[in-house]
């Protein structure tokens, strides 16, 4: 018994001693801890990189699925990842949906033993409320010192070619070396569309594969950067080298051909057949529709009254479901649980617009967030919907999700796009209309004088365009025994220094008409004053002084295009002259102009600001130009108004 219980501790020890060896021989060697740091100081202006790729490979193979009777696209891949930090961490994951599945994640340590990692399976949540049907399965990974190794296999199937639209090439850790292959049978008809590919080093190869008995693209990556997270960043589409796979037709078992999206036309004719599968009700909301078109004399009244009434009453919610994820909702459903995505706000528009008799039709959009067009046909191409209403032989672009947009104005993020209108077995191109950035203009003019340690004043504002849509979208949010705060909060933040008294407003329900403020104001410790002089703090709102772009590496993206002009007259106390002024700043690029400039008329002082943003965007090859002006226009903010005794 004692020999038996001495075998026990001694197979125990040895058991553990085993796991503690193996744990050491997991450890990074010291050539690997010095790889590490060597990786660290390339990375050492991204903060953010925590872990890189060594290397990898990732295929995605055409199989044809007899069940089925299409092709699945099976990807398969495996990346070694190495920590150049101590106590690194990040997740890696793989999204899935109805259309895609059988996923995998396995992780092993460089001695290729199976790490129990726990991983995760959930719904993707929206606004915590509502749910779609995208999965995430998902692990976190923590490496306990720097050089330290995870070895990452992954898998996926799609379970239709056409949901099977792109493969990007960059990820949220830089990339040292990767190879990826499109394994495609000859059956298949796929075209490899490269995006993104300049200033990346990426290599092409194409051969016939006897392995695998198919046609293989392979593009072979080095030194990809990490991918970005900044602010108002424009979507992947712009910024990343990527692949579109336009799968276009395939042939199946008995040689029958099968068509994908050759065409655009293609794309239309799929969008149409779930259009026609839509059991339309309009009966059900007929009477809203004739009480609407009774409250309007003309047919832009009646129009609007339609527009608006589902724009402030319909929910917006980006809740998907399987199908639903292209296919809207019943405009009945819609109307009746007042909630839905951005197709079933579009097609309850349509429909109470064509049941007020009116020609509307459904339309697909890709926002600003997406780099394609329609001569792409792939369902990568769009990712909203509104409605086309023509009018007089002219149309209208509406979109119900934008609140508080009046009838023939556009959000930023439709501006310009091209649209695929409904026409029965056909389609329409269009483009929406673009506003220039004086269509936004927003103007302050403020008077103020010298009290004491304060200045006081009245300042009167005026918002335009998306300016004045903004304003209304944040305004009306707030519930309404707390607008009169918001009001005050939205015009002076939380500084308590600035006080507001007889504030007036235009009508702030009114999204046709321009908002208009006017109030009176003290500024209390922006004035002091020292033996014959007078120092006077006197730019309170600084526009656009925070704007900096020292560290940013990808292009500035405004929610709309900008165009401010403010103009503050501050009178002289009597006694007094001015001592300094700032200088004046003018300067003009593609992306912007900003002209500031001072004046003395009398005993006053005329400061005037003007800053234009005319593409809603700073691109990268300016940022270096506006960073330049930014240290210029808060050297002004930073700089005091002096006045001495005459």
């Amino acid at each position: 018994m004692k020999n038996f219980i001495l075998l026990i501790v001694m197979l125990v020890f040895s058991s553990q001693n085993a796991l503690l060896l193996a744990q050491v021989r997991a450890d990074p060697s010291p050539e690997e801890i010095q790889k590490a740091k060597n990786l660290a100081k390339k990375f050492k202006d991204r903060k953010d990189v925590e872990v890189v790729i060594l290397d990898g490979e990732e295929n995605y193979q055409y199989k044809f699925d007899r069940k089925s009777n299409n092709y699945h696209i099976k990807m398969k891949g495996k990346e070694t990842l190495m920590s150049i930090k101590d106590n690194a961490f990040i997740q890696e994951y793989l999204f899935y949906d109805d259309n895609s599945g059988d996923v995998s994640l396995r992780f092993k340590n460089k001695l290729n033993r199976r790490q129990q990692l726990k991983v995760n399976d959930q719904y993707v949540k929206v606004n915590d409320l509502f749910y779609h049907d995208n999965r995430v399965k998902f692990a976190n990974l923590r490496f306990p010192m720097t050089g330290y190794i995870y070895k990452y296999e992954y898998r996926k199937t799609y379970y239709d070619p056409k949901y099977f639209t792109s493969v990007y090439f960059a990820k949220e850790q830089p990339v040292i070396n990767k190879t990826i292959r499109f394994i495609i049978p000859k059956k298949v008809n796929v075209e490899l569309k490269e995006m993104n590919f300049t200033g990346y080093d990426i290599k092409k190869k194409s051969y016939y594969s006897d392995k695998y008995k198919a046609n293989v693209t392979e593009y072979i990556l080095h030194n990809i950067p990490a991918m970005y997270n900044e602010s108002h960043m424009q979507g992947p589409t712009y910024l990343y080298p990527h692949v579109l796979v336009l799968t276009k037709s395939y042939v199946d078992k008995t040689n029958q051909t099968h068509k994908v999206f050759d065409q655009t036309g293609d794309l239309y004719k799929w969008y149409h057949s779930l259009i026609k599968r839509l059991k339309e009700k309009p009966a059900l909301y007929a009477n809203k529709v004739n009480e609407l078109k009774k409250k309007g004399k003309t047919d832009v009244d009646k129009i609007k009254n339609i527009f608006y009434w589902v724009q402030d009453n319909i929910r917006y919610i980006a809740f998907e479901d399987g199908l639903a994820g292209y296919k809207p909702d019943e405009s009945q459903n819609v109307y009746e649980k007042r909630y839905g995505d951005c197709k079933g706000m579009a097609n309850l528009l349509t429909g109470m617009l064509k049941k007020a008799g009116y020609d509307a039709r459904r339309t697909w959009i890709g926002t600003r967030r997406i780099a394609y067009d329609y001569s792409t046909p792939s369902l990568a191409v769009d990712n909203h919907m509104i409605c086309t209403l023509f009018l007089n032989g002219k149309p209208y672009y509406l979109d119900a999700t934008e609140s508080y947009v009046p009838f023939g104005e556009y959000a930023e993020r439709i501006q310009g796009r091209e649209v695929m209108i409904e026409d029965g077995n056909k389609f329409m191109l269009k483009k929406v209309p673009v506003h220039d950035a004086k269509h936004n203009l927003k103007t302050y003019e403020k008077t103020m004088k010298v009290e004491g340690e304060n200045l006081t004043g009245h300042v009167k504002e005026v918002y335009k365009g998306q300016s004045r849509t903004a304003f209304l979208q944040g305004y009306n949010t707030i519930k309404t025994n707390k607008k009169k705060e918001a009001l005050q909060y939205f015009l002076r933040g939380d500084d308590t220094n600035y006080v507001l008294k007889n504030i007036k407003t235009s009508d702030l329900t009114n999204r046709e008409a321009d908002i208009k403020l006017d109030y009176d104001f003290t500024l209390k410790n922006a004035v002091s004053t020292f033996d014959n002089e007078m120092y006077i703090d006197f730019d309170y709102d600084k526009d656009y002084g925070g704007l900096d772009f020292e560290k940013r590496k990808t292009p500035y993206q405004f929610y709309k295009k900008s165009h401010l002009e403010t103009k503050t007259i501050l009178e002289i106390p009597q006694g007094y002259k001015f001592s300094e002024v700032p200088n004046d700043l003018h300067a003009v690029n593609d992306d912007f102009q900003v002209d500031i400039s001072f004046k003395t008329e009398g005993n006053k002082l005329i400061y005037t600001k003007k800053f234009i943003f005319p593409n809603a965007i700073i691109h990268k090859k300016n940022l270096d130009a506006w960073q330049k002006v930014y240290k210029k226009l808060n050297d002004i903010y930073q700089t005091q108004i002096v006045l001495v005794k005459k």
